[in-house]
C-alpha cells in the first residue's frame, strides 16, 4: 500500500445480513479527496446491510481528518438503522476516534421579523450602547481627574520626560501637515469668497470672511480633526498593542497606575500642543488667504493686513485658542480609553482604532457647536 493511500475493502461477513469492511492504508489529511470517496463507499455499502463491522487492523496511519470521516460514516449508518461496530483499533486510534467526534450543525431557524421591528431594535441597541459609552467616558474622566489631583499634590510622580517626548510626537511632527492643510483651506476660502463677493463689488469683505472664519472656527476645527486622525489613532494603537502584549497588566502587577504612566502624559501633551498648533494653523490659513487675495482679487498684502486688523479683535483670536485645550482633552481621553478597551486580537485593535477616530471627530464637532452657541450667547 502506497503512503497516503486509503482503501475500504468490503468483505461479506458469514453472519446473515451483515457485512465486514476492512480499512487499509493511510487515513490522513494528505489523502483528503480519496478519504472522502472511501468514506462514502463505507456508507453506500453499509446501507445494504443490517449491521456493519469496521476493521481498522489494516490502517497504518490515522489523524483527526480520517477519524472524523470514520465517525461521520458511523453516524450516517446509525441514522439509517444500521448497527456499526469498530474492531481492532489501536489505542491511539481509539483516542482519536473518541476525540474527533462528528456533530451535525443544522441551520438555525430564524423567525420572520418585520423590517420596522428590526429597525427599532437596532435603534434601541444603538441608544443603549451610546449611553454605556457615555457612562464609561464620564467614569474614565473622573479617574483621570483624580489621578491628576494626586500628581499635583505629589510632584515626584509627574513624568516630565514622557510629556516632552509625546509633545514632540503630537506637536512638532504634526506641524508640517497642519500648515499644509490650513494653507490650502485658507486659499480655497479666499478664492471662493472673492469669486462670490466680486459680483456685488464687495471684494474687500473677503478679508473679514477669512479672518473671522479661520480664527473662530476653521483653524481649531481642522487642526483638532487632523490630530484626532493622526495622533489619536496612534495613541489608541500604542496602548492597544500594549494591552494585547499584556504590558498594561504588567504595570498593574508592579503597582503602577496605568492612568499615571500611560494616559496622563499623552493627554497632557495633547492639551499643551493643540493650542500651539491652532495658532500655527491660523497663521498658515491667513497667509494662504493673503496670497490668493493678492493674486486673484488684487488685494495687496498691506491692504489685506489693514483690512484684517479692522475686521478682527482679540476675542476673535481667543475663541479658537480657548476651544483647543478642551478638544485636545476629549481626543486624548477617547483615544486612551479605547486603547485600554482593546482585547487580545488584531481585529479588536483595528475596531478600537476606528472607533477612536470616529468618536473623536464626532465629539470635536459637537464640542465646536456647543462653544459656538456659548460664545454667541455671551456676545464674545
Amino acid at each position: 500500500m502506497a503512503a497516503g493511500a486509503a482503501q475500504a475493502l468490503p468483505d461479506v461477513s458469514p453472519l446473515e445480513g451483515g457485512a465486514r469492511l476492512a480499512l487499509a492504508g493511510d487515513w490522513t489529511l494528505a489523502a483528503s479527496r480519496r478519504l472522502e470517496q472511501k468514506a462514502q463507499e463505507i456508507v453506500d455499502f453499509g446501507r445494504r446491510s443490517t449491521f456493519v463491522t469496521i476493521d481498522l487492523s489494516g490502517v497504518s496511519r490515522l489523524d483527526t481528518a480520517g477519524a472524523w470521516l470514520i465517525n461521520r460514516s458511523r453516524r450516517l449508518l446509525a441514522g439509517a438503522n444500521v448497527a456499526v461496530v469498530i474492531e481492532h483499533a489501536r489505542p491511539e486510534h481509539d483516542i482519536l476516534l473518541e476525540e474527533a467526534a462528528y456533530r451535525e450543525f443544522p441551520p438555525r431557524a430564524r423567525g420572520r421579523i418585520s423590517i420596522v421591528a428590526e429597525l427599532l431594535s437596532d435603534i434601541g441597541r444603538a441608544v443603549v450602547s451610546s449611553a454605556r459609552e457615555f457612562y464609561r467616558g464620564v467614569a474614565f474622566l473622573g479617574e483621570f481627574v483624580s489621578v491628576m489631583a494626586f500628581v499635583a499634590t505629589h510632584p515626584k510622580h509627574f513624568r516630565g520626560t514622557s510629556l516632552v517626548a509625546h509633545m514632540e510626537l503630537v506637536g512638532l511632527r504634526s506641524a508640517p501637515i497642519i500648515i499644509l492643510i490650513n494653507l490650502l483651506v485658507g486659499s480655497i476660502v479666499a478664492q471662493q469668497g472673492i469669486f462670490q463677493l466680486m459680483r456685488f463689488g464687495a471684494t474687500s469683505y473677503t478679508v473679514s470672511l477669512i479672518g473671522i472664519l479661520v480664527l473662530r472656527e476653521l483653524g481649531v476645527l481642522l487642526t483638532a480633526i487632523m490630530i484626532a486622525g493622526r495622533s489619536g489613532s496612534a495613541i489608541t494603537a500604542e496602548i492597544g498593542s500594549m494591552k494585547m502584549r499584556e504590558e498594561v497588566d504588567a504595570l498593574r502587577v508592579m503597582g503602577l497606575s496605568v492612568i499615571e504612566v500611560l494616559v496622563a502624559p499623552r493627554v497632557l501633551a495633547l492639551v499643551a500642543s493643540l493650542p500651539i498648533l491652532t495658532f500655527i494653523a491660523d497663521i498658515a490659513a491667513l497667509f494662504g488667504g493673503m496670497l490668493v487675495s493678492w493674486g486673484y482679487g488684487g488685494i495687496s498684502p498691506v491692504a489685506f493686513t489693514s483690512l484684517l486688523r479692522d475686521a478682527i479683535g482679540l476675542n476673535t483670536f481667543m475663541v479658537g485658542i480657548i476651544k483647543a485645550p478642551f478638544m485636545a482633552l476629549v481626543i486624548g481621553l477617547i483615544a486612551t480609553m479605547d486603547g485600554l478597551a482593546t482585547l487580545g486580537s488584531a481585529e479588536s485593535l483595528g475596531r478600537q482604532v476606528t472607533s477612536s477616530v470616529v468618536k473623536s471627530i464626532f465629539m470635536v464637532i459637537v464640542l465646536d457647536g456647543l462653544f459656538a452657541v456659548f460664545f454667541a450667547s455671551i456676545h464674545y
